[in-house]
């Protein structure tokens, strides 16, 4: 087994993240019915619907959240991977 690289995994997820927060700014632009800008503004600290400043602002913390996740999820998979080498290294 081996690891994801960090970098291309942090990367590629804070793509995803960002792209899913234009869409669904998007959406709720499009659909305000339906509109989700209140949970952004739960999550996102410092974001207030519907201002330029505030959607970079939430785009930065979108991409960083995605770091975020990158990060701690390398980790953890790289701290099992040890534990499950170590495990079978005792076994033979």
């Amino acid at each position: 087994m081996n690891r994801i690289p960090t970098i291309t995994f942090g990367l590629s997820l804070s793509a995803f993240t960002a792209f899913s927060y234009i869409f669904c700014v998007l959406f709720d632009l499009w659909l305000p019915y339906y509109a989700m800008h209140e949970i952004w503004q739960n999550l996102l600290p410092g974001f207030v619907w519907l201002t330029w400043p505030s959607f970079f602002l939430g785009l930065a913390e979108a991409y960083a959240y995605g770091w975020y996740i990158a990060l701690v999820f390398s980790l953890i998979s790289y701290f099992l991977l040890l534990m499950s080498r170590a495990f079978t290294t005792k076994l033979h």
